[in-house]
């Protein structure tokens, strides 16, 4: 706002008595101020209010920053007789948007001829962050007599190429059908579509 012509601004002109003043008052509504202070200011900070919402999202931060599950300490329900279980191919990420990192683990029995037969199984991480991971999902039975090529995991996406056989006359070393499928977490589960069937002459 322009002053009008003529108008007198007095308080533009500082003096050195004036700033004094204004000083010393400040201080004291600053002191006043601090020690006076609504009773549940405490209370607020540590249970409640916006601190409280502030603790609850770093604690949420925190759980994400995790380290993701580890295949290497869980027990996967496979049996492998007295051959060792193999985990070929991992992959973490957030599978269900909860902000904690799942691990989806590819694991087979241990040979050194043929194709055993894939699991693929979905690990989460226990409430106890020292005990192991524990397995909440099944994507892949070995049971399903189907190995696992291409397997990646694209955002909330797992996909893979799943080998087979046609007939029981094929050799288990040479699977002759192929076909992609995809898992996605959706109503509370993991959601499994795949492309038709394919079978092949050309053994894989």
């Amino acid at each position: 706002m322009q002053p009008l012509a003529g108008q007198d601004l007095l308080h533009t002109q500082p003096h050195p008595m004036h700033w004094l003043a204004t000083a010393t008052a400040v201080s004291a509504v600053v002191a006043l101020a601090s020690v006076i202070q609504p009773p549940d200011a405490t209370a607020t900070t540590a249970h409640g209010g916006k601190s409280g919402r502030h603790t609850m999202a770093a604690s949420g931060s925190a759980a994400s920053a995790l380290a993701a599950p580890d295949p290497a300490k869980v027990t996967f329900p496979v049996d492998c007789g007295p051959n060792r279980l193999d985990v070929v191919q991992k992959a973490s990420g957030d599978l269900d948007g909860d902000g904690i990192t799942e691990t989806v683990a590819v694991v087979r029995c241990h040979s050194v001829t043929g194709t055993p037969p894939s699991g693929v199984f979905v690990l989460a991480r226990q409430t106890d962050p020292q005990a192991a991971p524990r397995v909440v999902a099944t994507l892949l039975a070995p049971s399903q007599k189907l190995s696992v090529q291409d397997f990646a995991l694209q955002g909330r996406e797992i996909s893979a190429t799943l080998l087979g056989y046609s007939t029981f006359d094929v050799p288990r070393c040479c699977p002759d059908v192929r076909k992609s499928a995809k898992w996605q977490w959706s109503g509370g589960k993991f959601i499994q579509s795949e492309l038709p069937t394919e079978a092949s002459t050309d053994r894989v």
